[in-house]
C-alpha cells in the first residue's frame, strides 16, 4: 500500500494503513476565538463529554432517540444529499450529532485528491470545541467504497489495530472505473460479482474494502464530489481556495 491519504494541514503529520488515514491524534488548530457553546436547544451529547470509552454508551441512545436517514452537504459548487446507513448507527448517530451541533458548519473539505476520495471534517479556524475520540469500527461486507461511498477516516494499523473511526475526519470517495482484473488484484478479498461490476461502471477503491466504516452514500449530487476533486490544490492536497462545508439533517 502506498502512503496515507490524510493528513493534517501545515502540520506533516503522516496517518496511515494504505492510502486513507485520518487525522484523530493531530492537535487542533488554534481557536482564532473564545469557544463558542452549542445552542442549548438542540438535543445530544455534548461534545466535550464523548470520549473512547464513552461514545458508544452515548451516542447509540441518541441515535435511537433522534434517528435520521439524510443529510444535505452543500458546497459553493453545489449539494450533496448523503443517505446514512442504519446498519452503521453508531457512526450515523455521530454524523447527525455533529450535523445537529453546527460542527461541519465550521469545517471544509481539507484534503483533495483527484481519482481518489475528498476530505472534509476539520479546519484551521475552528471555534466549537470538540473532545478527542474515536468510533469502534462497523465494517460491512455490502457497504465498499464504490464512488459516492462516504466513510470515516482513521490512524494506521501500529498506532491503531482496532481500526477506531475519526470522531470527525469523513471522506466521500470518487475513485476510477476498474476492469474486474484491476478491482480484484488490487485488494486480498474476494470481490462479488455485484461489487465487480460495480467497481467497472462507476468506479471506486476496492483497495480500501474491510478497512475502513463505510456508513453512508451520496445519492444526489455525485457530480460535485468531481468538481470539489478538480480544485487547485498545495502541496498538503488542501484546496487553495476552500471549500466550505455546510450541513443539515433533511430527512
Amino acid at each position: 500500500m502506498l502512503q496515507s491519504f490524510f493528513r493534517v494541514r501545515r502540520s506533516a503529520v503522516l496517518l496511515g494503513l494504505g492510502l486513507l488515514a485520518a487525522a484523530c491524534n493531530r492537535t487542533q488548530p488554534e481557536a482564532a476565538a473564545p469557544p463558542t457553546p452549542a445552542p442549548v436547544n438542540i438535543p445530544g451529547p455534548d461534545l466535550m463529554s464523548l470520549t473512547d470509552s464513552t461514545a458508544a454508551a452515548l451516542l447509540l441512545p441518541y441515535g435511537r432517540q433522534y434517528p435520521g436517514q439524510e443529510v444535505l452537504l452543500q458546497t459553493r459548487h453545489g449539494n450533496m444529499r448523503i443517505r446514512l446507513y442504519e446498519d452503521t448507527p453508531l457512526h450515523t448517530a455521530n454524523f447527525l450529532l455533529l450535523a445537529r451541533k453546527g460542527y461541519f458548519d465550521q469545517t471544509v473539505f481539507n484534503r483533495v485528491v483527484k481519482d481518489f476520495a475528498i476530505q472534509g471534517g476539520t479546519s484551521d479556524r475552528l471555534t466549537m470545541r470538540l473532545s478527542r475520540y474515536r468510533l469502534p469500527p462497523e465494517i460491512r461486507a455490502g457497504h465498499f467504497h464504490k464512488r459516492g461511498a462516504v466513510g470515516m477516516a482513521r490512524y494506521d494499523d501500529e498506532q491503531n489495530p482496532g481500526k477506531l473511526s475519526s470522531s470527525h475526519d469523513f471522506y466521500i470517495v470518487q475513485g476510477q472505473k476498474l476492469t474486474a482484473y484491476q478491482a480484484q488484484s488490487s485488494t486480498y478479498r474476494k470481490l462479488t460479482p455485484t461489487q465487480l461490476r460495480t467497481y467497472a461502471t462507476q468506479g471506486g477503491i476496492p483497495s480500501l474494502d474491510g478497512e475502513y466504516t463505510v456508513f453512508g452514500e451520496v445519492v444526489e449530487g455525485l457530480e460535485v464530489i468531481d468538481k470539489i476533486a478538480n480544485e487547485p490544490v498545495g502541496s498538503d492536497h488542501w484546496p487553495t481556495q476552500d471549500v466550505n462545508i455546510k450541513m443539515k439533517v433533511v430527512r
